[in-house]
């Protein structure tokens, strides 16, 4: 540790910076005590908050009917004017405030002015504040981000922010050419703050502007959308080291050999990761599409960086690690389009001709809602062979909404079926066993004698 760090420097830093604050309290209360326009300024200031309540009676109710019509404003100017309109009166406040500091500045002396462009400063440093805040959506976040830009607008309008900079610049660790004090780490702490808020907002604009871009296919829009995030996120990374005073170059045999470590320890979880990002290159899958891996039959919900969201009909949603996706096979009903082909079998009994059945079976799949009919689409029924109680059929129709199931669409068309057949007169034979009693030899020697 480097010999800076000594108590009798802490305590002599510490004690000037208590200095320069009594200095400063003393000096702003005898401001407010001491008569003279000290008084006046206090005065002035709470007229400028009356006339700022009275302006808000006044004309609420013209920024409330004008608000409502703003229907067409994209949803973070509407939250903007949202908070505007709650702090109406703070508002009113900070341009009346601002307004008479400037003036008295240029036409009478500064110090005359004084109290009032430090409370104007706080009255604007509150409100920016109260609108900047709202982009942390964690609440405790957002209360530190609060208080600690309150206290930093403070040390502005009060002029201390070299004294407290100074002490807390004083507080420091050195470890060679590495120099770390609170007020680095407060100002990276900041910083990187600041860059997360951004970058949060950044990849969550980029990515909407993509999923708007029609010209671009969905694989490819989340694949970007990763891309600017890891972009994004690890420039905030990078910054955030460098702010805090380390050699990248120094680190990197050591990130090197921690990376190697973390690959062999998260094998699994990098096979996925690269995975995620072969599908998403490859485009044998997409959101929207309909698969079946295994047992699970459902469609795409999400592409995400470890795992593919699947729905299926029953609500239920499967998360799949990207890596069964390449390893397994996969059946994609809509991989190069929506049409779907399914096959039903049947069978009718030998006495019913086979031209009256096909055409029977083609015209009854033809009434059911969602089954497609013309060109390439157009049902057709086979002769599939001669069983032993029936002549089979198989008979084929598309579909073009895999998504809205399967297994509903097949029993629709069996029970048009079933319709078509009664209306006919064609059966639709099944098993049927012939059972024969034979005497017993014993039984009927009995009988003979």
């Amino acid at each position: 540790m480097n010999q800076d760090l000594i108590p009798s420097s802490v305590s002599k830093l510490y004690d000037d910076m208590v200095a320069a604050f009594s200095s400063q309290f003393e000096n702003f209360a005898e401001l407010i005590v001491t008569p003279g326009w000290r008084q006046y300024q206090i005065i002035i200031i709470l007229c400028l908050w009356g006339a700022a309540f009275v302006l808000k009676l006044l004309t609420q109710g013209r920024w409330d009917t004008w608000a409502r019509s703003r229907t067409g404003w994209p949803k973070w100017r509407l939250r903007v004017l949202v908070q505007l309109m709650q702090r109406l009166t703070l508002v009113y406040f900070v341009v009346l405030s601002w307004a008479l500091y400037l003036v008295m500045q240029q036409i009478t002396w500064p110090s005359r002015s004084y109290i009032i462009g430090v409370i104007a400063t706080l009255a604007a440093a509150w409100l920016a504040i109260a609108l900047v805040a709202r982009l942390v959506r964690n609440r405790t976040l957002r209360r530190i981000f609060k208080w600690a830009m309150w206290v930093y607008a403070t040390l502005v309008a009060l002029n201390l922010t070299d004294d407290v900079a100074g002490f807390m610049d004083g507080v420091a660790i050195s470890i060679g050419d590495l120099h770390i004090s609170a007020l680095g780490i407060l100002k990276a702490v900041l910083l990187i703050g600041i860059l997360l808020t951004l970058a949060r907002v950044g990849t969550r604009a980029a990515e909407r502007g993509l999923m708007s871009n029609d010209d671009i296919t969905p694989s490819m829009q989340v694949l970007l959308a990763k891309g600017i995030q890891v972009l994004i996120y690890g420039g905030v990374f990078l910054v955030a080291i460098r702010t805090l005073g380390f050699d990248l170059t120094g680190i990197a045999l050591l990130s090197g050999a921690i990376g190697v470590g973390i690959g062999f320890g998260l094998q699994k979880v990098v096979s996925n990761l690269i995975s995620g990002i072969i599908i998403l290159m490859d485009r044998s899958i997409k959101p929207g599409d309909v698969i079946s891996l295994g047992d699970t039959f459902g469609w795409i919900n999400a592409l995400g960086a470890r795992y593919v969201s699947v729905v299926t009909r029953d609500g239920r949603e499967y998360l799949i690690p990207n890596e069964d996706l390449i390893t397994n096979q996969v059946v994609n009903w809509s991989h190069s389009d929506k049409f779907v082909r399914l096959d039903l079998e049947f069978g009718t009994s030998y006495s019913d001709d086979p031209h009256k059945v096909r055409s029977t079976a083609v015209n009854s799949v033809k009434t059911v809602s969602r089954v497609l009919s013309g060109g390439s689409h157009e049902p057709v029924c086979h002769i599939t062979g001669f069983a032993d109680s029936s002549v089979d059929y198989v008979l084929r129709f598309w579909i073009s909404d895999p998504t809205k199931g399967l297994t509903n669409i097949r029993g629709n068309v069996y029970l048009a079926l079933w319709d078509a057949f009664h209306a006919e007169g064609i059966s639709i034979p099944f098993p049927q066993r012939e059972v024969r009693l034979l005497p017993d030899a014993g039984s009927q020697q009995i009988a003979e004698d």
